[in-house]
């Protein structure tokens, strides 16, 4: 089942945040009678220059996260040895990305950045007609978008 959503900025917007929900890891098939754990409302940024989700250290804290182990990431300012942690992430069109592995990376606006892991997951589209921005996106992805046909 397709779940579209469409957000219009009214401005040309020079990032993509929206608002999602993180909670610990969860997974209802392999944990039946265990209540899905509460959910923190976040300020996400979409990234399509991120390979991988991060969410920041003051989230990972106030979920009680435990890290799963270091990997290196690559970002603007080089390299760092970061903590991975497994989350679940709720979309501002109410699907839920369960289980996602995540890396700790320090933001200063937002708690989540979401990356091409979850982005490549959907059909997402950018438009600026007008000079205002609109972001769309469907999981899962349901259609080729081509500007040339």
């Amino acid at each position: 089942m397709s779940h579209p959503l469409t957000i219009e900025f009214g401005v040309r917007a020079l990032e993509i945040a929206t608002e999602v929900k993180v909670s610990t890891a969860y997974d209802a098939a392999r944990m039946p009678g265990v209540s899905h754990p509460a959910y923190e409302p976040c300020t996400a940024v979409w990234d399509t220059g991120a390979m991988s989700s991060v969410i920041t250290p003051a989230l990972a804290a106030k979920l009680g996260l435990h890290s799963l182990g270091i990997v290196k990431m690559q970002h603007a300012n080089g390299e760092s040895l970061v903590n991975t942690y497994m989350i679940n992430l709720l979309l501002p069109n109410k699907m839920e990305v369960s289980t996602l592995l995540v890396m700790e990376g320090a933001m200063t606006d937002a708690d989540v950045l979401i990356g091409m892991d979850i982005i490549t997951l959907c059909d997402f589209a950018i438009t600026n007609k007008g000079g205002k921005t609109t972001f769309s996106f469907d999981i899962p992805s349901t259609r080729k978008t081509d500007y040339q046909a």
